[in-house]
């Protein structure tokens, strides 16, 4: 073997794994900014009605209640409030997935003495996928918090009457939340809820990523079968549009369900001092403290408040994240 040989074998990993990287980033952060734009508003319908669990009067019966308000009282501008925060969120939490769910699945392989590129079963891609969630989670929750907050501000703010709108004027943006927020509670502060985040991206990822490889999966098996071609012989790039879009959507549901209300008890927390202003001195709301003050208000319903427009949203929009992704991968990847 030569020195040139030798060279090329050791240094051509490095920049295959770093390009293998940055195609990560792009790709999720693509596939994350379509979708926000897709779902926003059955989102700001979910926080509203998650907000509203601990309150004596509900101003919303349901979602199409919340949606119809919503659009009556604040227009187009109103079922879009609060969005560049998401579709920022959506980006960073895209584009940190996918790359950490694709270098954590190699050092499972690195770890297990599995050769490069070999498929990994689902316990591993769950693991893999979990961690990736768990990471995420992080550079969420300041995200979440600014976004919740924008979302339930027009609730206390008071509807504008026909021909004026002085509660608009009196709304924050974004970065005047984030100033708000580490002026009062420090640093710190940013990160409200992150329990929530952590519980709800860590399982809801392992369920999201898993349940996406095990629909495809049995899509590509069946086509191995009809061609009659070996186990593991075609890969995404084989299938249709309509059945990585169809693995995406059972995905989003997936993630949803499996832990919704970590996510409940987040939006909680987080739009607590809009809602629900504590007195001096009274101590800051607890992830299990509202866990049990929500449960005990309307039970395993009020945990799961808004999940049925969740997942309407969620399986359209996890759809077009893997069908963006998986198609940019086939192209460019």
């Amino acid at each position: 073997m030569t020195i040139q040989e030798s060279t090329a074998i050791h240094d051509s990993p490095e920049p295959s794994d770093f390009y293998r990287g940055l195609k990560d980033i792009a790709f999720g952060s693509a596939a994350g900014m379509a979708s926000k734009l897709l779902e926003h508003p059955f989102d700001l319908t979910k926080v509203r009605l998650q907000a509203q669990v601990l309150d004596d009067h509900k101003r919303f019966s349901g979602p199409i209640d919340c949606l119809t308000k919503t659009w009556k009282n604040e227009g187009i501008r109103g079922l879009y409030r609060g969005l560049p925060a998401p579709v920022v969120g959506a980006m960073a939490e895209n584009a940190s997935l996918f790359l950490c769910y694709n270098q954590l699945q190699s050092l499972i392989r690195t770890a297990s003495d599995m050769p490069a590129g070999q498929k990994l079963s689902l316990p591993q891609l769950a693991m893999a996928a979990g961690g990736a969630g768990a990471v995420a989670s992080f550079l969420l929750t300041p995200i979440e918090l600014v976004k919740c907050k924008m979302q339930v501000q027009m609730l206390t703010a008071g509807a504008p009457t026909p021909g004026s709108t002085p509660a608009v004027r009196n709304l924050q943006g974004p970065f005047s939340i984030l100033a708000s927020v580490v002026r009062t509670n420090g640093v710190r502060g940013l990160w409200l809820g992150q329990t929530g985040t952590l519980l709800r991206e860590s399982g809801g990822s392992a369920a999201w990523f898993t349940m996406n490889e095990f629909v495809s999966g049995l899509f590509i098996a069946r086509h191995e079968k009809a061609r009659g071609l070996p186990a593991h012989s075609l890969s995404k790039n084989d299938l249709k549009p309509w059945e990585l879009g169809l693995s995406g959507a059972c995905a989003g549901i997936a993630y949803n369900v499996s832990l919704f209300p970590a996510d409940t008890v987040k939006s909680a927390i987080q739009t607590e001092e809009e809602l629900r202003p504590r007195g001096a001195g009274v101590p800051r709301p607890t992830f299990l403290g509202t866990f049990l003050s929500m449960y005990k208000a309307q039970g395993i319903r009020g945990l799961y408040a808004g999940l049925g427009v969740t997942v309407a949203r969620s399986a359209p929009s996890s759809a077009m994240i893997f069908l963006i992704y998986d198609g940019l991968n086939k192209h460019f990847g």
